[in-house]
C-alpha cells in the first residue's frame, strides 16, 4: 500500500536523521576524549578508527532514543504538514496507522538483535586489539594489572593477550579450606584447548609437601577451569560490549564458581530487551506525536521536547529499576523487563485516548 511505505519510509528516515546527530555528536566526544590516549604507533589516525569501531556499540546502547525521537520527528513532520490530517480523512483506520509503523520497527528489532550478537561486538573487540597492539608495539597487554578470575579456592591472573589471541603471563594460586597455599604455577603462555582447558608452557609449579613448598618446572601442564576461548577476547570489555551467547554462558560460568554474576546477567537480560524496548519507544512515540487532538496546542519543537525528556527520565528510570531490584532480590530477568513493560503500558494508553 502506497500509504503505509510513504509512513514507513518517512519514519526510517526520522531514525537515520536522529542516528547521524547523535552518532556525529558522540563521536566526536568520544575522539577527542581517546585523543589523550596517544602513545608510539597509535596516532591521531588510529584514535579516529577506534573511535569509528567502537561508535555502533554505543549508538546500539542508545538505540531505544534514537527510536524515540527519530520517531517523533517522523510522526511531527507529518503532523506539521498536515499529512496525517489527509490520510486520517482519506478513511486510513488507526489500524492500518499502527500496522505502517509496525513493519519497519519489527525489522528494526531483528536487526538490534543481529548486530549485539554478530557485528557491534566483534568490532569493538577488533578496535581494542587493534589499539593495544599499537600503544604496546607488539603484545596485547591487559590494561589494570592484569585480569583476575576466581574458580572455588583458585585464583587466576592472566597478564598478556599476544596479537594472535595467545594467553600469556600466567599465574594460578591454589588455596585448601583453611586458606593455605597449597600450589601456585606461573607460566609464560598457554595453548587454548577447548572445554576450558589449558595447555601452560614453562611452567613453574611450587606445591605445599610437608609443610614446604617445593619448587618443580615443566615443559609443559594441561590445567582446567580456565577461560574459554570466545570470552578471552571479552575480558577487557564491559559486558554490555560482549555478544549475547557469550555473556550469558560467562554469567553462568561465573554463578556456578561462585563468583559475582549478577552484572554479567544483569546485562545479558538488558541487551536482550532493549530491541523490544525500541519498539515500545516506537509506539510511544507515535501516541505523542500522531494524536489528531492534539495538534491546535502542540507544535514540532514541543514534541521533540517531550521525547527527549522522555528519554532522559527512561534511561534514570531503568537505572533506579535495576539498583532496587538488586536491592529488593527481584530476578535480573524480571527487572530487565519491567522498564519496557512500563513504556508499553503508558504507550497503549495513550494510544486508547488519541483522536483519529
Amino acid at each position: 500500500m502506497i500509504v503505509n511505505r510513504y509512513i514507513a519510509g518517512n519514519l526510517v528516515k526520522g531514525w537515520v536523521l536522529v542516528l547521524l546527530v547523535i552518532g556525529s555528536v558522540f563521536g566526536l566526544i568520544a575522539f577527542i576524549t581517546e585523543l589523550e590516549r596517544t602513545r608510539f604507533d597509535y596516532d591521531a589516525l588510529a584514535v579516529a578508527r577506534y573511535t569509528l569501531y567502537t561508535l555502533p556499540q554505543q549508538l546500539v546502547s542508545l538505540a531505544p532514543v534514537i527510536a524515540l525521537l527519530g520517531s517523533i520527528l517522523a510522526m511531527a513532520s507529518l503532523d506539521r504538514h498536515n499529512e496525517l490530517t489527509v490520510i486520517s480523512c482519506a478513511g486510513i483506520s488507526r489500524k492500518t496507522l499502527l500496522l505502517a509503523i509496525a513493519l519497519p520497527t519489527i525489522a528494526l528489532m531483528a536487526t538490534l538483535w543481529t548486530v549485539q550478537e554478530f557485528a557491534t561486538p566483534h568490532l569493538h573487540q577488533d578496535a581494542e586489539q587493534k589499539r593495544h597492539f599499537l600503544r604496546y608495539r607488539g603484545d596485547i597487554r591487559i590494561p589494570d594489572g592484569g585480569v583476575w578470575q576466581r574458580s572455588g579456592n583458585r585464583y587466576i591472573h592472566l597478564g598478556v593477550m599476544t596479537a594472535e589471541g595467545e594467553p600469556g603471563d600466567i599465574d594460578i594460586y591454589e588455596f585448601d579450606d583453611d586458606g593455605r597455599l597449597i600450589r601456585a604455577l606461573s607460566a609464560n603462555s598457554a595453548e587454548v584447548l577447548g572445554e576450558r582447558r589449558w595447555l601452560l608452557k614453562k611452567v613453574r609449579e611450587k606445591r605445599l609437601q610437608n609443610r614446604v613448598l617445593k619448587t618443580r618446572f615443566h615443559k609443559q601442564l594441561e590445567v582446567e577451569g580456565m577461560w574459554a576461548r570466545d570470552e578471552l577476547p571479552t575480558l577487557t570489555l564491559t559486558p554490555d560490549s560482549m555478544p549475547l551467547t557469550i555473556l550469558y554462558r560467562y554469567a553462568q560460568f561465573l554463578r556456578a564458581n561462585g563468583q559475582p554474576w549478577e552484572v554479567h546477567l544483569g546485562a545479558f537480560w538488558q541487551k536482550l530487551a532493549m530491541p523490544l524496548t525500541v519498539g515500545a519507544m516506537v509506539l510511544l512515540a507515535t501516541s505523542i506525536s500522531a494524536s489528531l487532538g492534539s495538534r491546535r496546542n502542540r507544535n514540532f519543537g514541543v514534541n521533540m521536547g517531550i521525547g527527549a525528556l522522555t528519554g532522559i527520565l527512561f534511561y534514570l528510570g531503568a537505572q533506579i529499576i535495576f539498583a532496587l531490584g538488586k536491592l529488593l532480590g527481584i530476578p535480573v530477568a524480571t527487572v530487565a523487563f519491567i522498564p519496557t513493560a512500563l513504556v508499553f503500558a503508558v504507550a497503549l494508553l495513550l494510544l486508547k485516548r488519541m483522536r483519529w
